[in-house]
Protein backbone atom coordinates (compact mmCIF):
# COMPACT_ATOMS: atom_id res chain seq x y z
CA UNK A 1 0.00 0.00 0.00
CA UNK A 2 1.20 3.50 -0.76
CA UNK A 3 2.12 5.28 2.47
CA UNK A 4 0.14 8.48 2.16
CA UNK A 5 -0.57 8.86 5.87
CA UNK A 6 2.61 10.77 6.67
CA UNK A 7 1.44 13.71 4.57
CA UNK A 8 -2.05 13.70 6.05
CA UNK A 9 -2.24 15.45 9.34
CA UNK A 10 -5.22 16.69 11.28
CA UNK A 11 -7.38 13.64 11.30
CA UNK A 12 -7.91 10.11 12.49
CA UNK A 13 -10.69 7.76 11.41
CA UNK A 14 -11.27 4.25 12.73
CA UNK A 15 -13.86 1.64 11.70
CA UNK A 16 -14.69 -1.45 13.77
CA UNK A 17 -16.90 -4.37 12.77
CA UNK A 18 -18.44 -6.62 15.44
CA UNK A 19 -21.65 -8.62 15.89
CA UNK A 20 -23.28 -7.47 12.65
CA UNK A 21 -22.48 -3.81 13.23
CA UNK A 22 -19.83 -1.51 11.86
CA UNK A 23 -18.96 1.65 13.76
CA UNK A 24 -16.91 4.63 12.63
CA UNK A 25 -15.32 7.24 14.83
CA UNK A 26 -13.36 10.30 13.79
CA UNK A 27 -11.86 13.26 15.54
CA UNK A 28 -12.86 16.84 14.83
CA UNK A 29 -9.49 18.56 14.50
CA UNK A 30 -8.44 20.40 11.35
CA UNK A 31 -5.02 21.94 11.09
CA UNK A 32 -3.51 24.28 8.55
CA UNK A 33 0.24 23.91 8.76
CA UNK A 34 1.06 23.90 12.45
CA UNK A 35 -2.12 25.74 13.51
CA UNK A 36 -5.37 24.15 14.67
CA UNK A 37 -8.13 25.99 12.82
CA UNK A 38 -11.17 23.88 13.70
CA UNK A 39 -12.05 21.54 16.55
CA UNK A 40 -15.44 20.11 15.53
CA UNK A 41 -15.17 19.02 11.89
CA UNK A 42 -17.29 16.08 10.75
CA UNK A 43 -15.18 13.70 8.68
CA UNK A 44 -17.70 10.87 8.50
CA UNK A 45 -20.59 10.87 6.03
CA UNK A 46 -23.35 8.53 4.91
CA UNK A 47 -23.85 7.80 1.23
CA UNK A 48 -26.22 5.84 -0.97
CA UNK A 49 -29.47 6.28 0.97
CA UNK A 50 -27.58 5.99 4.29
CA UNK A 51 -26.47 2.42 3.52
CA UNK A 52 -22.74 3.25 3.30
CA UNK A 53 -20.63 5.10 5.85
CA UNK A 54 -17.43 6.78 4.67
CA UNK A 55 -14.68 8.52 6.61
CA UNK A 56 -11.73 10.43 5.20
CA UNK A 57 -8.24 11.55 6.04
CA UNK A 58 -6.49 14.19 4.00
CA UNK A 59 -7.54 17.34 2.21
CA UNK A 60 -11.20 18.16 2.85
CA UNK A 61 -12.05 19.39 -0.64
CA UNK A 62 -10.37 16.33 -2.14
CA UNK A 63 -12.31 14.02 0.17
CA UNK A 64 -15.63 15.66 -0.73
CA UNK A 65 -14.77 15.19 -4.40
CA UNK A 66 -14.08 11.51 -3.71
CA UNK A 67 -17.33 11.14 -1.72
CA UNK A 68 -19.19 12.43 -4.77
CA UNK A 69 -17.32 10.06 -7.09
CA UNK A 70 -17.97 7.11 -4.77
CA UNK A 71 -21.66 8.01 -4.60
CA UNK A 72 -21.79 8.01 -8.41
CA UNK A 73 -20.12 4.60 -8.52
CA UNK A 74 -22.51 3.23 -5.88
CA UNK A 75 -25.44 4.42 -8.00
CA UNK A 76 -23.91 2.92 -11.15
CA UNK A 77 -23.35 -0.47 -9.50
CA UNK A 78 -26.62 -0.73 -7.57
CA UNK A 79 -25.03 -0.13 -4.18
CA UNK A 80 -22.35 -2.83 -4.54
CA UNK A 81 -19.67 -1.23 -2.37
CA UNK A 82 -16.80 -3.49 -3.38
CA UNK A 83 -17.42 -3.00 -7.09
CA UNK A 84 -17.92 0.77 -6.64
CA UNK A 85 -14.69 1.04 -4.61
CA UNK A 86 -12.67 -0.91 -7.18
CA UNK A 87 -14.00 1.27 -10.01
CA UNK A 88 -13.28 4.45 -8.00
CA UNK A 89 -9.74 3.25 -7.25
CA UNK A 90 -9.16 2.48 -10.93
CA UNK A 91 -10.36 5.95 -11.94
CA UNK A 92 -8.39 7.56 -9.12
CA UNK A 93 -5.19 5.88 -10.26
CA UNK A 94 -5.68 6.46 -13.99
CA UNK A 95 -7.22 9.94 -14.18
CA UNK A 96 -4.70 12.78 -14.26
CA UNK A 97 -6.96 15.09 -12.22
CA UNK A 98 -8.00 12.49 -9.66
CA UNK A 99 -4.38 11.36 -9.13
CA UNK A 100 -3.70 14.75 -7.60
CA UNK A 101 -6.30 14.25 -4.85
CA UNK A 102 -4.73 13.92 -1.42
CA UNK A 103 -7.02 11.76 0.70
CA UNK A 104 -7.69 8.25 1.95
CA UNK A 105 -11.12 6.75 2.52
CA UNK A 106 -12.60 4.05 4.70
CA UNK A 107 -15.98 2.91 3.43
CA UNK A 108 -18.32 0.31 4.90
CA UNK A 109 -21.74 -1.14 4.36
CA UNK A 110 -23.50 -3.96 6.16
CA UNK A 111 -21.11 -6.53 4.63
CA UNK A 112 -17.78 -4.90 3.71
CA UNK A 113 -15.19 -2.59 5.26
CA UNK A 114 -12.71 -1.16 2.75
CA UNK A 115 -9.74 1.18 2.75
CA UNK A 116 -9.52 3.00 -0.60
CA UNK A 117 -6.44 4.91 -1.73
CA UNK A 118 -5.26 6.94 -4.69
CA UNK A 119 -2.60 4.36 -5.42
CA UNK A 120 -5.34 2.07 -6.69
CA UNK A 121 -5.62 -0.02 -3.54
CA UNK A 122 -8.89 -1.36 -2.20
CA UNK A 123 -8.07 -3.25 0.97
CA UNK A 124 -10.47 -5.29 3.05
CA UNK A 125 -8.99 -5.74 6.54
CA UNK A 126 -8.87 -9.32 7.80
CA UNK A 127 -10.21 -8.50 11.25
CA UNK A 128 -12.84 -5.89 10.35
CA UNK A 129 -10.79 -3.04 11.83
CA UNK A 130 -9.34 -0.20 9.74
CA UNK A 131 -7.86 3.17 10.58
CA UNK A 132 -6.39 6.03 8.56
CA UNK A 133 -4.86 9.41 9.16
CA UNK A 134 -2.12 10.75 11.36
CA UNK A 135 -3.37 8.92 14.46
CA UNK A 136 -4.51 5.88 12.51
CA UNK A 137 -1.85 3.50 13.78
CA UNK A 138 -2.68 4.37 17.40
CA UNK A 139 -6.41 3.97 16.87
CA UNK A 140 -5.88 0.73 14.96
CA UNK A 141 -3.75 -0.80 17.72
CA UNK A 142 -6.21 0.25 20.42
CA UNK A 143 -9.24 -1.01 18.47
CA UNK A 144 -7.63 -4.37 17.77
CA UNK A 145 -6.71 -4.85 21.43
CA UNK A 146 -10.22 -3.92 22.56
CA UNK A 147 -11.80 -6.18 19.95
CA UNK A 148 -9.67 -9.14 21.01
CA UNK A 149 -9.78 -8.68 24.77
CA UNK A 150 -13.19 -7.19 25.60
CA UNK A 151 -16.84 -7.74 24.82
CA UNK A 152 -17.40 -4.04 24.10
CA UNK A 153 -19.75 -3.27 21.20
CA UNK A 154 -18.31 -1.89 17.95
CA UNK A 155 -19.25 1.73 18.60
CA UNK A 156 -17.76 1.76 22.08
CA UNK A 157 -14.54 0.21 20.74
CA UNK A 158 -14.31 2.82 17.97
CA UNK A 159 -14.93 5.72 20.34
CA UNK A 160 -12.50 4.40 22.96
CA UNK A 161 -9.82 3.77 20.33
CA UNK A 162 -10.23 7.34 19.10
CA UNK A 163 -9.89 8.64 22.64
CA UNK A 164 -6.63 6.71 23.02
CA UNK A 165 -5.33 8.03 19.70
CA UNK A 166 -6.21 11.59 20.81
CA UNK A 167 -4.08 11.13 23.92
CA UNK A 168 -1.05 10.22 21.78
CA UNK A 169 -1.30 12.00 18.41
CA UNK A 170 -0.98 15.79 18.39
CA UNK A 171 -2.96 15.95 15.13
CA UNK A 172 -5.97 14.17 16.70
CA UNK A 173 -8.34 15.73 19.20
CA UNK A 174 -10.97 14.32 21.54
CA UNK A 175 -13.98 15.87 19.79
CA UNK A 176 -15.18 12.52 18.51
CA UNK A 177 -17.96 12.00 15.99
CA UNK A 178 -19.26 8.45 15.62
CA UNK A 179 -21.74 6.65 13.39
CA UNK A 180 -22.84 3.04 13.15
CA UNK A 181 -24.54 0.70 10.71
CA UNK A 182 -26.10 -2.53 11.82
CA UNK A 183 -29.20 -4.15 13.21
CA UNK A 184 -31.82 -1.44 13.54
CA UNK A 185 -29.46 1.47 12.78
CA UNK A 186 -30.01 1.90 9.02
CA UNK A 187 -32.34 4.63 7.95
Amino acid sequence: MVDQTNSMHATTIVAVRRDGRVAFAGDGQVTLGEQVIKHHAKKIRRLHDDKVVVGFAGAVADAFNLFEKLEQKLDAYSGNLLRAAVELAKDWRRDKYLRQLNALLIAADKDETLVISGGGEVIQPDDGVAAIGSGGSYALAAARALLRHTEMPAREIAETAMGIAAEICIFTNDQIVADELGAGTEQ
